[in-house]
């Protein structure tokens, strides 16, 4: 995390100096450092506040010791209090009112916890949230990485839809030349130089649309990254065929449910439902405390004596007024639901498993019939070329020629992001996000 808020702080001091270099592995540390994405940030702060419930729970265990001072002036009116000291003696009557006096007592008390089972499973139960906010975390970093890592590959598609549409341009810029030669030649129409042109404004009008796609593909990558959205930014990664390890369905299953860290984050969350109830249930028992103070007391420092108090507190819950009991079944509740939440992610695991297995065996099979497509498309572009220039054939086979061209390029694009996504589909559906982009 340190490193990653290091490459953040090093990016933002870049930008003065041209456009950032960007990796897919760099964006994604970027994204995930403290200061990056916002749900990083969200994240820490929930693990800080689980720390924080832990050290008040660990508190109901701990002594509880103060220290006070009181100095008071002070009249009475011993009738109101019931005290009736109209006692017979000679030349000598009680007042009724008293005062005023001074009484000053200085004490330092504490009380201690002896038996409180409850108090303790409260404990236990703080310290398993703790582990399901870092569980939390660590599926917030893998969340971020999977979308910032989509983001740049949709970027990155972008690019090369920019450089396929400019590829796309300039070739139909050189089919315009060669058509006017043919007809300054003798052995072209002016129809022919018209389909070129048609078919140049065509190529230009697709460009633009691809330069405006790219603006946006940058924006939602700097917006999942956490940085400004006037960065300019320039990608090193390209769209390649990166071959997977063969994996069985049982085996990526087997990975998930002990790698993704939501599924260790749901299970840290059932044991502590399952604690918290067992603490509710336990407010039941009895419960030893003891207490003690000592200070002085008396009218003032000069004359004040030493006292004490010591004792044991033994307290048994009789009735509350249903109270305990509508918490307990409460807390019960929380549990079951907790299990059905548990059972639901597992469920939900090997769906996802599932899934990316099938997408990641179709994009392979897409990438294979796309890079086929394009050695066909491009051979054929030029045969029809060699054709137009021999004279055997119009410029209409050409322009056919070069359609099917420019749908091959878009194929082999489309094919090579659908299977990079589906890597990525793969690496988050066992959890392993963050191993892949490294």
């Amino acid at each position: 995390m340190r490193i990653a808020g290091v490459l953040l702080l090093a990016a933002r001091l870049i930008l003065a100096q041209g456009p950032l270099q960007l990796s897919m592995k760099r964006a994604v540390d970027i994204a995930i450092a403290p200061e990056g994405n916002a749900k990083i940030q969200l994240s820490d702060e929930a693990l800080k506040q689980a720390r924080l419930r832990s050290l008040e729970s660990r508190a109901a265990l701990l002594p509880d010791v103060e220290a006070a001072f009181s100095d008071q002036s002070r009249t009475a009116n011993l009738a109101s209090m019931g005290i009736n000291l109209n006692v017979p003696i000679p030349n000598f009557t009680f007042p009724t009112f008293v005062g005023p006096f001074s009484t000053m007592d200085a004490r330092v008390s504490g009380s201690q916890s002896i038996f409180d089972f409850s108090s303790i499973r409260r404990y236990q139960a703080s310290k398993v949230g703790i582990s399901a906010a870092k569980s939390d975390l660590d599926t917030a970093e893998e969340q971020v990485a999977a979308q910032t890592a989509r983001a740049y590959l949709a970027a990155v598609k972008a690019d090369a839809d920019v450089e396929s549409a400019r590829a796309n341009v300039a070739l139909s810029d050189a089919l315009l030349t060669q058509a006017e030669r043919q007809k300054a030649a003798g052995t072209g129409t002016g129809i022919e130089i018209t389909r070129a042109k048609v078919q140049l404004a065509s190529d230009r009008q697709r460009l633009v649309v691809a330069e405006n796609a790219r603006h946006g593909a940058h924006l939602q990558l700097l917006r999942a990254m956490g940085m400004r959205l006037d960065t300019e930014v320039e990608l090193t990664d390209k769209l390649q065929y990166a071959p997977v390890d063969a994996v069985t369905l049982e085996d990526a299953k087997a990975q998930a449910l002990k790698q993704r860290p939501d599924f260790k984050a749901q299970q840290e969350r059932e044991f502590n439902a399952r604690l918290s109830a067992s603490a509710t249930k336990m407010e039941r028992l009895p419960s030893v405390a003891a207490f003690g103070d000592y200070g002085a007391n008396g009218t003032g420092f000069n004359n004040s004596l030493p006292t004490r108090t010591v004792g044991i507190q033994v307290r048994v819950p009789l009735f509350d007024g249903g109270r305990r009991d509508a918490r307990r079944e409460e807390s019960e509740s929380q549990y079951r639901a907790a299990k059905v939440q548990t059972n639901d992610l597992r469920e939900q695991i090997e769906l996802d498993v599932r899934l990316a297995l099938d997408s990641l065996k179709s994009a392979e099979d897409q990438v294979a019939v796309a890079k086929d497509g394009l050695e066909l498309a491009d051979s054929e572009l030029t045969q029809a070329r060699r054709r137009y220039e021999a004279g055997v054939a119009i410029n209409l086979e050409v322009t056919d020629a070069l359609t099917r061209l420019e749908q091959a390029r878009d194929n082999q694009t489309a094919a090579l992001y659908s299977y990079n996504v589906a890597r990525l589909d793969l690496a988050q559906a066992v959890g392993r996000v963050r191993t892949l982009v490294q």
